[in-house]
Order: C-alpha cells, then sequence, then structure tokens
C-alpha cells in the first residue's frame, strides 16, 4: 500500500483501529510471568525467538530461579544452557544477569517505572520498556514495535520506516493516546491469524477490504 498523507493516515488508523478492537477486543502480552521482573526477563529471552518457546522454557527458568535474588546469585555458564533453547543465549544471560544486579544496586530490586529509568537497565530498548510498563504498571508511554508491529505498520500504510522508533513515532502520531494500550498484541494477532509474513493475497486480509 503507497504510503499516505499525515491527514489521510489518521483517518486510516482510525478505522483499522476499530476493525482490530472488534476482531481482538481482548488482548494481552503473549509471555507468561508472575512478577514484573519474571515479564522483563521473559521480554529480554522473546529477542528473535517464538512467544511459544520462551514460555516453555520460562515454565522451567521461573521454577529453578523462584526469587529475584536467584539471579543475583546465578553461574552465567549454567544460566545460559538454562536458556539455550530461546536462541542468542550469551547475550541474552549476560543482559538478564547484569540487569538483575543493577536493578538491586540502582533501584532496590524493583522494576522502575518511568522509561528513561528502563533505558538504564542492560538489555532493554523502548520495545522492552513499553512492554514492561504497560503490562506490569498499567503505564503506558510509547507503542512496542517489533518486526510483526513494524511490517503490519509498512502493510497497513501507517509508516514507511524500518526502524522501530521512527516507526513508534508514526504511530504514536497517528493514533490517539487512548488506543495505544493493547494495539501492538492486536496487530500481532493479526499477523498471526489473517496476515502472515509469508507471501500470500493480501486483498483476502480483513483489513484491506475495509481500508
Amino acid at each position: 500500500m503507497a504510503l499516505l498523507s499525515l491527514a489521510e493516515r489518521k483517518k486510516h488508523a482510525k478505522v483499522i483501529i476499530r476493525e482490530l478492537k472488534r476482531l481482538f477486543p481482548r488482548v494481552r502480552v503473549f509471555l507468561n510471568y508472575r512478577t514484573s521482573w519474571e515479564l522483563l526477563a521473559a521480554v529480554i529471552l522473546s529477542a528473535r525467538c517464538t512467544d511459544k518457546k520462551v514460555n516453555e522454557v520460562t515454565t522451567r527458568l521461573f521454577k529453578k530461579y523462584g526469587k529475584f535474588n536467584d539471579y543475583i546469585r546465578a553461574k552465567p555458564r549454567e544460566f545460559e544452557r538454562d536458556i539455550y533453547e530461546t536462541g542468542f543465549y550469551r547475550a541474552k544471560a549476560k543482559n538478564i544477569l547484569s540487569a538483575a544486579k543493577l536493578i538491586k544496586e540502582k533501584f532496590n530490586s524493583r522494576i522502575p517505572k518511568t522509561i528513561t529509568e528502563m533505558l538504564e537497565i542492560p538489555g532493554v530498548g523502548r520495545k522492552t520498556a513499553n512492554i514492561v510498563l504497560e503490562s506490569a504498571y498499567g503505564i503506558v508511554v510509547g507503542i512496542p514495535v517489533d518486526t510483526h508491529v513494524g511490517r503490519l505498520a509498512r502493510v497497513l500504510g501507517l509508516s514507511s520506516y524500518t526502524d522501530p522508533e521512527k516507526i513508534e513515532r508514526d504511530l504514536m502520531e497517528l493514533i490517539p493516546k487512548k488506543e495505544w494500550r493493547g494495539i501492538s498484541y492486536r496487530l500481532i494477532e493479526y499477523g498471526r491469524k489473517f496476515c502472515p509474513s509469508r507471501p500470500h493475497n493480501h486483498k483476502e486480509c480483513p483489513l484491506s477490504k475495509i481500508i
């Protein structure tokens, strides 16, 4: 779809939001967790890994490391083996264990509630910060943009960028703030059910028929 003017894209976004809410009235983060720390760890693990696989791994991981301080005491090599199946396990293990130490030392073992502080944590970018703030605390300051959200933003004519932060800025400009909560999960659900990344006829997708 060709990129539309700002005014057209705002009208466009309104229609898209209405239909997505009709298709997916209730959405939540797809990762399983019990605490804000577990959510943060799960989101870090989800990079370049399916939510299904992450949930399989964290079922075991969160039993083994039942308390936050268990991550402070964790042995890096053993932890790498514990998360091996999620891929990029060395970098992820380093980020998670470093994050735990920083959160303990700087934030008194509590996940901070501002995006500025969140971005100080190893392994945390805007996507991760937005997900944790929204899902753990109900604080909505942005729109999480992963590869699926970015792809659909381009498919639906909401952005022409490939950079996640630029896509997020476009979406925040087009979508009223009251609709930011849950929009990413609705787009992901839409991609999974109707508009996957593999080649297909976009004209057959529900949104293509109304926009």
